[in-house]
């Protein structure tokens, strides 16, 4: 089998369970050497438990790899700093970051508290910060000193922050905000040999069974979706083929691999200066925009919405 990533070292964050564990499994075995970080909390936040993780530097070390476990909070600025700083002080480089610890603490808008609020953004938006920030420090030191750099950054997004759905104001702003910050990011760090890209997987995983059918769910339903295919993405975008690949986000459901491709501006009008003969020219724009996609990324076609629908 051709090794994409032999050499490299990378930190997956969030790697003890589902999607993380792939991720970590999958670029172990295509030669990287990985901190597997995961707090080992429940899936809304609370808790620490090193098994999980423990659990999958075993998997790693048994099949030949090399991996340490990092138990520390992706949501604390400096255990993410002692992340980045693991992977080299253990394996004398960092070349590649996967953001992926989530948790989920869904509500109606009317319903969320603070801390429900508060939880969400410091896991995902914070601790997608975090390890990027340490290591694009890294990176960019490395590359002002004339030395060659390898860096890749892969954010974890969700069709719920770029599509939109209901009871997830929360989790759908910080994903929207981790897609933005891809994008960002990518343009600030193209310049050090860093590509910065981003996924919005669907995937059988602890944190979306709920939303799935649950016990209901048919065998088929959870292979079809099965967390691995997120990670064949991910080893690919980590590896040397995908250079040029940066600034995007990646629509994963199993099988179907595409790009989301964000907002773009649609019809345009020039407004009065008076709010009160706005309506007709607010009704040509709304007539001629698109309705915003659905959870599978798609038109509302046939779904009864009506043409003035948000």
């Amino acid at each position: 089998m051709t090794r994409l990533l032999e050499g490299k070292v990378a930190l997956v964050t969030g790697a003890g369970r589902g999607i993380g564990r792939e991720h970590a499994l999958m670029l172990a075995e295509h030669g990287a050497k990985v901190v597997v970080n995961d707090l080992g909390g429940d899936q809304f936040g609370a808790g620490a438990d090193v098994t999980p993780a423990a659990e999958v530097v075993e998997a790693i070390t048994s099949a030949g790899g090399s991996a340490v476990i990092n138990g520390g909070n992706v949501a604390s600025f400096d255990d993410a700093g002692a992340m980045v700083q693991q992977a080299v002080d253990t394996f004398g480089d960092i070349n590649i970051v996967v953001n992926n610890a989530g948790i989920l603490r869904d509500r109606m808008v009317f319903s969320m508290s603070e801390s429900d609020w508060d939880a969400v953004m410091a896991v995902h938006l914070k601790g997608t910060f975090g390890p990027s920030h340490h290591a694009a420090v890294y990176w960019r030191n490395k590359a002002k000193s004339g030395e060659d750099t390898y860096g890749r950054i892969i954010n974890t997004a969700s069709p719920s922050g770029i599509y939109g759905n209901v009871g997830q104001t929360n989790y759908g702003a910080a994903k929207a905000g981790i897609a933005a910050f891809t994008v960002i990011a990518a343009q600030e760090l193209v310049r050090y040999g860093v590509t910065v890209n981003c996924l919005a997987p669907t995937a059988w995983s602890r944190l979306t069974a709920p939303l799935m059918g649950g016990d209901e769910a048919t065998e088929e339903l959870k292979d079809s979706i099965d967390p691995r295919w997120i990670a064949v993405t991910t080893a690919w975008l980590a590896s040397p083929e995908a250079a040029n690949v940066t600034g995007r986000v990646f629509d994963i459901r199993g099988e179907q691999l595409g790009i989301a491709e964000g907002w773009h501006l649609g019809p345009v009008e020039v407004q009065p200066d008076n709010p009160a003969e706005l309506g007709p020219v607010m009704a040509k724009l709304m007539a001629e925009a698109r309705l915003n996609a659905n959870m599978a990324g798609k038109d509302h076609q046939g779904l009864g919405f009506p043409s003035q629908s948000i």
